[in-house]
């Protein structure tokens, strides 16, 4: 019995890392995504930004961010290190090494940051993106997943579990709390110069490099199965093993039909293929099965994951007319599919509910949406957050870095 529980634990605990490995990829998927659609004089900046940002949310979860998030919102400084936050000391025996959930949790933190990053590109100072990263990572985040995943009542008032709610691998609870984030910090910063015009017309802005923004895209669809293969937290058992090939499959299958519908729907709307619509389509199918991966049939998955990808595409032009400016498409992916994922949960899994799902929904999004849009304006009001008009113009890269992504283009070399 001993020797299977060991094996058990060994199995688990290796499963458990390779997912957070698959999850921490997904930061070089989402940096090159984001170089893709920027302008190339933007492209140093927003790669800065991208492994800064995963640095600051994993010093930050250690020190404070897992002992909020999972001693009952215990906001005591440096709680990961000095309590149980590093070393996950439970109630019950774990099936999997303490230190192994700490890498899982810590890289999903760095996915919810990664979100903002996109959407404020081209226009925000580095310092001051940066400085929202330590407030995001080690407090907003850490606080509302104590409600989620972690159990506790909001604000002592209600359970979330209690009232039906369900977010298998957070559609919720990461990715549109990384949108909430992400639009308070664009309402803050502004459009970027030359997007709208007075009279309301949308000028479109290409990114400088659509195949590096295709390879991230793949980084992310497989970076994704760690994501919420990962979330069944465990493989050594005929069960588990059975749920987490479910979940694979689903997750695969969802965000096939993201990409298509979003494809079929670009070339109705605008007459041609657009790729940018295809890859975001195939995003906000992962965004849309994340919620519920375990439950689903492969047909509903695909679905649900077509109904992603139409929704996104309507979603990008509907915040465009709202002159909301979101360079890669981030508030539309993560948050409005992240929302229709948790609507999606009832539908195939009984222990939700559609009422559980919009309560826990809501409180999410109030408490990232106005926690975030203070933190933005306070550090508005102390260094600022854009750029001069000159150094947008310029390209923050020379303003912000001091060097080019592409210097040998820019400067005729």
């Amino acid at each position: 019995m001993e020797t299977t529980f060991e094996l058990g634990y060994a199995l688990d605990t290796f499963y458990f890392l390779i997912c957070g490995a698959l999850v921490m990829w997904m930061a070089a998927g989402f940096a090159m995504l984001e170089a893709g659609l920027v302008r190339a004089k933007n492209t140093t900046e927003i790669l800065t930004k991208n492994i800064a940002l995963f640095a600051i949310a994993c010093t930050m979860y250690m020190i404070c961010g897992y002992g909020i998030m999972y001693k009952g919102g215990d906001m005591m400084l440096l709680a990961g290190i000095m309590g149980d936050g590093a070393t996950g000391v439970t109630e019950e025996p774990a099936t999997y090494a303490p230190a192994a959930d700490f890498f899982f949790q810590v890289v999903f933190v760095a996915t919810a940051m990664s979100i903002v990053s996109g959407a404020v590109a081209e226009r925000m100072k580095l310092w001051a993106f940066l400085a929202f990263s330590v407030v995001m990572t080690g407090f907003i985040y850490p606080m509302e997943g104590s409600w989620t995943w972690g159990g506790v009542s909001v604000f002592g008032m209600y359970t979330l579990g209690d009232l039906g709610w369900s977010d298998f691998a957070g559609s919720g609870i990461v990715h549109m709390a990384g949108a909430a984030a992400a639009l308070a910090g664009v309402l803050v910063l502004g459009a970027r110069k030359g997007k709208y015009t007075a009279d309301g017309k949308v000028n479109a802005i290409p990114g400088a490099n659509l195949p590096l923004a295709t390879l991230g895209t793949f980084i992310l669809w497989m970076g994704w199965f760690g994501f919420n293969g990962g979330s069944v937290l465990a493989t050594a058992t005929v069960e588990s093993a059975n749920a987490v090939a479910v979940v694979f499959m689903n997750t695969n299958a969802a965000a096939a039909g993201g990409c298509i519908a979003a494809l079929i729907v670009a070339r109705i709307m605008f007459g041609k293929a657009d790729l940018t619509m295809a890859l975001n389509g195939a995003l906000a199918g992962l965004v849309a099965i994340t919620a519920e991966p375990s439950t689903p049939t492969p047909f509903t998955a695909t679905l649900f994951g077509a109904l992603g990808g139409v929704l996104v595409v309507f979603s990008i032009i509907t915040l465009d007319k709202l002159k909301i400016d979101d360079p890669v498409g981030a508030i539309s992916v993560h948050g409005v599919v992240g929302l229709l994922g948790l609507i999606l949960v009832p539908f195939t899994n009984d222990n939700s509910s559609i009422s559980g799902q919009l309560i826990g929904a809501l409180t999410i999004f109030v408490w990232v949406f106005v926690t975030s849009l203070v933190t933005w304006l306070i550090i508005k009001a102390i260094i600022g957050v854009r750029v001069t008009e000159e150094e947008e113009f310029e390209g923050v890269d020379i303003s912000e870095c001091g060097l080019e992504a592409y210097p040998d283009f820019t400067n005729g070399r």
